[in-house]
């Protein structure tokens, strides 16, 4: 069985939760509780670079507003 999630083949979306955190997701699968669709379906590398250039920084939504 192979992991659909390494499926470069496949088509995805980019998900985001209330963190601002981006999760790659195979477009066959609904998102999970708790996860908006943020950009899709699309090919995968187009998925990544939209992953690249919206979560630009890892750091949690609420730790970064305790930080500033």
């Amino acid at each position: 069985m192979n992991n659909p999630f390494d499926d470069t083949t496949a088509t995805f979306r980019v998900l985001v939760n209330d963190l601002q955190q981006h999760s790659l997701w195979p477009s066959f699968a609904d998102a999970p509780a708790g996860w908006a669709i943020a950009f899709g379906p699309a090919e995968r590398g187009e998925c990544l670079e939209f992953v690249e250039a919206n979560w630009t920084d890892i750091t949690p939504r609420r730790l970064a507003e305790i930080a500033s």
